[in-house]
């Protein structure tokens, strides 16, 4: 077995690699939710001056990335690798931001899986030395998203009460080996397999993540020896509603209690619950967003001393759904623990 690496599905990271910095820049119906103070920008308008929202997604995700970088103190120039994605075909805003940030670029696609896909790949270059600083960043767009997998917001189509709203944001975190001043540092990470239930509603991403999210959750817990109780708190990125509720039937069946109190999940914290968001919030920018602006400040005052970060995502395609395809989700694990 590598030295790194413990269980089935865990790594280790010997070097604890730090994160610098964290931004996040959102939307207006996101700003107004809890965490509207502590977001770096909180844009007016969705469009974002721009003449597509896919546009605006794009300079949503490059705002960010540079907010980030002022944040670490440093230039833009000096950045060895942009790790991240988003949900558009192709992931064009985070392909769209690399070409102006002119940084090399390392496009990932994990659906809503992608900010702790990032931080995995981010942490193995920093840890084993080959890349430092690096940037990790994922991102979403409410519009971008109901036009590409459901319908554009033109139809004026009704949402069932399992839907979730798709995050307008990102959020970005620079990762490097040499971090002593760091807000967080990364330990370990669990990697999540392909989990597919049958689920073939696009409106319910809730229920097609959570078995993917206790299958992540069960091999992370056999492969460290550990319980919730060795975390401060376990999040998850945008199971909503329904997926959390899912997630806690399906890891007590499995002899696991994960109490509310335990568990946070970004979909269901972002935004005011005065506002018609159905089931809860989604998309790369849910978990993303949460993690710069919340997670990763609680941890940099004390409040945490160790959490396990773990974006959920829902690995759904318009055209193998329209073909009859099932959703398979995916969700990986990231331990994130304060100074070291």
């Amino acid at each position: 077995m590598p030295q790194n690496r413990i269980g089935e599905r865990t790594i280790l990271f010997p070097h604890a690699p730090g994160i610098l910095a964290a931004a996040a820049v959102v939307g207006p119906k996101e700003g107004k939710g809890p965490f509207g103070q502590a977001f770096d920008l909180v844009i007016d308008d969705p469009m974002y001056g721009q003449e597509s929202y896919e546009q605006a997604e794009h300079a949503i995700y490059r705002e960010a990335c540079q907010r980030c970088c002022q944040k670490a103190g440093i230039e833009t120039r000096d950045v060895q690798a942009l790790l991240g994605g988003d949900l558009l075909n192709q992931i064009m805003a985070a392909s769209l931001a690399a070409r102006e940030l002119e940084v090399p670029f390392l496009g990932l696609y994990g659906a809503c899986s992608t900010m702790s896909e990032s931080l995995i790949l981010g942490a193995i270059l920093t840890d084993g030395g080959y890349a430092s600083p690096v940037i990790c960043a994922a991102g979403s767009h409410f519009c971008t998203a109901e036009r590409q997998y459901r319908f554009p917001l033109e139809y004026g189509g009704q949402r069932s009460l399992a839907a979730q709203w798709t995050v307008t944001g990102t959020g970005a975190c620079l990762l490097s080996g040499e971090a002593e001043t760091a807000m967080a540092h990364i330990t370990g990470a669990t990697i999540g397999q392909v989990v597919d239930m049958g689920i073939n509603d696009a409106s319910n991403m809730g229920a097609a993540m959570a078995p993917a999210a206790a299958n992540t959750l069960l091999r992370h817990f056999q492969d460290t020896g550990r319980t919730p109780e060795d975390y401060d708190k376990i999040i998850t990125g945008d199971l909503g509603q329904v997926g959390s509720d899912l997630l806690r039937e399906l890891l007590k069946e499995s002899g696991i209690t994960l109490t509310k109190e335990k568990h946070l999940d970004c979909g269901l914290e972002i935004f005011d619950p005065k506002d018609d968001i159905h089931a809860g919030g989604s998309g790369c920018g849910c978990s993303a967003s949460v993690l710069a602006s919340h997670l990763l400040p609680r941890i940099h005052k004390g409040e945490w001393q160790r959490i396990l970060f773990m974006a959920t995502g829902a690995l759904l395609s318009p055209t193998t759904s329209q073909q009859g395809e099932t959703i398979p989700g995916v969700a990986h694990a990231v331990v994130i623990e304060g100074g070291k």
